[in-house]
């Protein structure tokens, strides 16, 4: 990807309802959202907005976290008010009814060099983040956060990003999935977050993080000049433009997602989810579809819907 791939980007008009509506409300179907939309371009400065609108403010933020973990412990920390106690083990439990799902919670459950903090909160209600992340000396993962919206089963963030959990909208031709499943399917994404984190470069990442925002003050006032050299420069040191790094570590956590959806529905609606997603991925993410084909044509029986 070029230095000045946002260019070709913000060229395209896309029908998105939710840069007015962050998430699609409850009792509304997508047809019905269609007759609403007006075209947006999507620009560097808008697409932190994109991701925002699901993950919260500290999605883009370089503000040092609150160490939420517990000294001496490893393994799955959970901090969850008596309150929210009874949604999230249904989350959970919806979570884990898969194959995905049990390896996952189980490699950080019982790993014993590692601490997963998963915390449940009123803040971003509906949406879901992941941060806190931290670091041995020799650059591997050790902790990091997952933090979840106490109304998880509401709200289905946007198709830029979010193509996977976007293919979860209720439609008028076929019943609604259910919450908890939209949870869980929250939940998976988060843990594509941990798990694409932990293999990545820790210098590079904590690098991003703090130019980001840099490069950003500087786009806001040149004129949003992105041949200005200071702004060259801090892409070649974070090797992309933000565009491009808020892009890749969003479709690395929906490839997780899908994953936990390819083992959690038969082969039929499997397809139709599928279907949605390629639809969305071939409007806003066609330079990352091998990592989403690579999922669609592991599925042991069945078809591969169209991948």
């Amino acid at each position: 990807m070029g230095q000045v791939r946002w260019l070709s980007v913000a060229v395209i008009s896309i029908l998105l309802t939710l840069l007015a509506f962050p998430f699609f409300p409850a009792g509304r179907t997508a047809s019905q959202l269609e007759r609403e939309t007006a075209p947006v371009v999507i620009t560097p400065e808008s697409s932190p907005r994109l991701v925002t609108d699901y993950h919260g403010v500290s999605a883009s933020s370089a503000k040092p976290a609150e160490n939420l973990h517990l000294r001496n412990s490893s393994g799955i920390q959970e901090q969850v008010p008596e309150k929210y106690a009874a949604r999230y083990q249904h989350w959970k439990q919806e979570f884990l009814g898969t194959d995905i799902g049990r390896q996952q919670w189980a490699s950080y459950q019982n790993n014993p060099d590692f601490t997963l903090t998963v915390v449940i909160t009123g803040d971003n209600p509906e949406g879901g983040t992941t941060g806190h992340y931290e670091w041995s000396a020799k650059g591997k993962l050790v902790a990091a956060t997952i933090t979840l919206g106490c109304r998880l089963d509401e709200g289905v963030p946007n198709p830029v990003y979010f193509p996977v959990m976007n293919s979860l909208l209720p439609t008028e031709t076929t019943h609604n999935v259910g919450g908890e499943t939209l949870a869980a399917t929250k939940i998976a994404h988060e843990f594509g977050h941990v798990n694409r984190t932990a293999k990545g470069d820790a210098v590079l990442y904590q690098l991003q993080t703090q130019l980001i925002p840099q490069y950003n003050r500087i786009f806001l006032s040149n004129g949003r000049d992105a041949r200005d050299p200071r702004l060259i420069e801090l892409a070649r040191r974070m090797g992309a433009t933000p565009v491009e790094i808020w892009e890749d570590r969003e479709y690395w956590g929906e490839t997780n997602a899908m994953l936990y959806l390819r083992d959690r529905f038969a082969d039929d609606f499997r397809c139709l989810l599928f279907s949605r997603i390629k639809r969305s991925i071939d409007l806003y993410a066609k330079d990352y579809e091998e990592r989403f084909v690579n999922i669609a044509q592991s599925t042991s029986s069945g078809p591969r819907c169209g991948w």
